[in-house]
């Protein structure tokens, strides 16, 4: 019964909207499906990094070092509010028309180094948000049944998490995808250019300005 507590406890924090929904999207809509996979599996390595430091405690040290929690915080900000700034300002420029379904227009190299980018903005947004190691440090354990072997039972949450989580943002990545006829057009684009740059900046400056 737990588990299943669990599992649905899972799906409501990911339809939740946030600092993971916007960056997904944001590069699912710039550069494709693709992207925005790449970018979520980023995200998902984030989540398991922090579920893992708080099976081992390190999370902890985190959350009890003022220093190292405003470092995070500041980097945090800064990168969303970046990635805001840039989609506001490329939504300046006027945009081609995007088929969502192949992940860049060009070679094999250029899509290589486009899949990357959008691995390391996933990992880098979750890596850098403090919240997340508070919320890994507090959420998972409430869900190890008594008497169960801890280490091992936090690590199976911590999969359990990461897979509910792949499940939900595939399933809105395939759906931008499957509305790619309008969201590909360059009026749309530039518009949810604007939408998102103004989503990312106000989760930056949320983010600076949140207390612990």
């Amino acid at each position: 019964m737990i588990w299943l507590v669990f599992v649905g406890s899972c799906f409501l924090l990911a339809m939740i909207p946030g600092v993971s929904t916007a960056v997904i999207l944001r590069q699912t809509l710039r550069a494709g499906r693709s992207s925005g996979v790449a970018a979520l599996l980023g995200n998902e390595t984030g989540i398991f990094l922090w579920s893992m430091a708080a099976v081992f405690g390190l999370s902890a040290l985190v959350v009890a070092s003022e220093v190292a929690y405003g470092v995070m915080k500041a980097v945090g900000a800064a990168l969303l509010v970046l990635m805001g700034v840039q989609s506001l300002w490329k939504a300046r420029r006027a945009p081609v028309a995007l088929d969502p379904s192949a992940p860049y227009a060009g070679d094999e190299a250029r899509a290589a180094a486009g899949w990357r980018r959008s691995y390391g903005l996933g990992l880098a947004t979750c890596g850098a948000n403090p919240k997340a190691a508070v919320f890994a440090m507090s959420f998972l354990p409430q869900f190890v049944p008594q008497g169960a072997h801890v280490p091992l039972t936090l690590t199976m949450l911590a999969v359990i998490w990461v897979v509910v989580d792949v499940i939900w943002y595939v399933g809105m990545i395939w759906l931008v995808g499957r509305a790619g006829a309008v969201l590909g057009r360059p009026a749309v684009r530039r518009r949810l250019e604007q939408v998102s740059g103004v989503v990312l900046v106000a989760l930056g400056l949320r983010v600076a300005v949140e207390a612990r």
